[in-house]
């Protein structure tokens, strides 16, 4: 499909779902992932210019049975903007939906979102000037915006897929065994995570990949929580421990992302859900995260090896990384 003819069922979408005319300005395709692809641009609404985004699923449908498939949990495109709808009614800055696409839009699965000024490069967020008042707050925004995830209605939400501590290492498992590869420093930090693993824990709405990449930030902290498409019902403080990972610190000097205290984090999130913080077991969630990431680069890297992709086998070079940080955090070390 030509550019122009993108733009022409783009503006027919818009119109439809939004209002007319839907006259769209300034389209750039921003990433085109294996998952989905993302567009920003512009459009006449009633006289008026909507700065907005469209994303759709890359996911390509085929005959071949993928023996992966639902082990972790991803929610469909339409589920994601449901999701993100629920979330904004909870209190949480996530992406306002203006549209979820329609089979006669012919454009795919996708949705249409406001678009929020900012900036998501940690590297920027963590070591510029501009953003030194956003780093002192940050930590605690993050503890209310996910006390605001957590108490999302689990029944507005039916479509997210169940899974707690122990499920998710049984799922990893099952990914090192499909691709049979068994290295032992990998293997003792599955041991390890499947005979901690926290029981009997609070069950909510988890976001699942809080952390740099997925915040807008701006001069006034964090505007918005973007990439919700693996979402899923389990222990609240998977949450909590994942924006803890080292890996996204990016050689900041502090645990919350670089920027913050886990103190801070902690006491926001208590402050704002009414639920104790315990330390334990983010603790553990922090320590899987990095397993579970050196998982993550496994993946990446068979996939850009297929792929022949620089970057996703570059990121399949890191897994040991995310192993050291795994040791040293059990051992004791931050």
């Amino acid at each position: 499909m030509s550019d122009n003819d993108f733009a022409a069922q783009l503006q027919a979408a818009v119109a439809r779902h939004i209002g007319a005319p839907g006259t769209i300005y300034e389209l750039n395709r921003l990433t085109g992932g294996a998952n989905k692809t993302t567009w920003s641009f512009d459009a006449d609404i009633g006289g008026k210019r909507l700065e907005l985004i469209l994303q759709l699923s890359s996911m390509v449908a085929t005959d071949q049975p993928n023996p992966l498939e639902g082990i972790t949990p991803r929610v469909t495109a339409d589920e994601d903007a449901r999701l993100m709808i629920a979330a904004v009614k909870g209190g949480v800055p996530a992406p306002i939906v203006r549209a979820i696409l329609e089979t006669s839009d012919g454009m795919g699965p996708g949705y249409i979102t406001e678009r929020v000024a900012g900036e998501t490069l940690a590297t920027r967020i963590l070591r510029e000037d501009q953003y030194a008042k956003a780093r002192g707050i940050m930590a605690q925004q993050c503890g209310r915006i996910l006390a605001s995830i957590h108490n999302i209605d689990l029944a507005t939400v039916p479509f997210l897929k169940r899974q707690d501590a122990a499920e998710m290492v049984a799922a990893h498992y099952k990914i090192i065994d499909f691709y049979d590869f068994h290295l032992p420093a990998l293997e003792w930090g599955l041991k390890w995570a499947a005979e901690n693993a926290p029981a009997n824990a609070r069950h909510t709405v988890v976001h699942g990949d809080f952390r740099h990449g997925n915040l807008i930030v701006g001069e006034d902290g964090i505007r918005c929580l973007l990439d919700w498409e693996i979402a899923h019902s389990g222990d609240p403080m998977e949450d909590l421990g994942w924006v803890c990972v080292k890996t996204w610190r990016f050689g900041g000097p502090k645990p919350v992302g670089g920027f913050g205290a886990r103190e801070d984090l902690f006491a926001a999130y208590e402050k704002a859900s009414g639920q104790r913080v315990d330390p334990k077991q983010v603790r553990w969630w922090e320590a899987w995260g990095s397993v579970k990431w050196a998982i993550g680069c496994l993946r990446m890297g068979i996939r850009g090896s297929e792929e022949i992709g620089i970057e996703r086998c570059a990121i399949g070079r890191r897994i040991e990384e995310p192993l050291w940080d795994f040791y040293s955090l059990i051992d004791g070390r931050d």
